[in-house]
């Protein structure tokens, strides 16, 4: 069993597609506060779409 505690079905999760990938990704205990931010599925990702200063 998992930390969370969770036991519920992942597909009635919420999701959205990453910005730079497309892929989607869906909603994690991790960004319950942030998930209106969240833009990027991995940190590599996140590289990728941001633009160079």
């Amino acid at each position: 069993m998992s930390q969370t505690g969770f036991k519920g079905n992942k597909a009635a999760l919420p999701a959205k597609p990453c910005a730079a990938c497309g892929r989607p990704m869906s909603w994690r205990k991790k960004w319950e506060r942030t998930w209106e931010q969240v833009k990027y599925c991995s940190e590599r990702c996140r590289r990728a779409g941001s633009p160079s200063p």
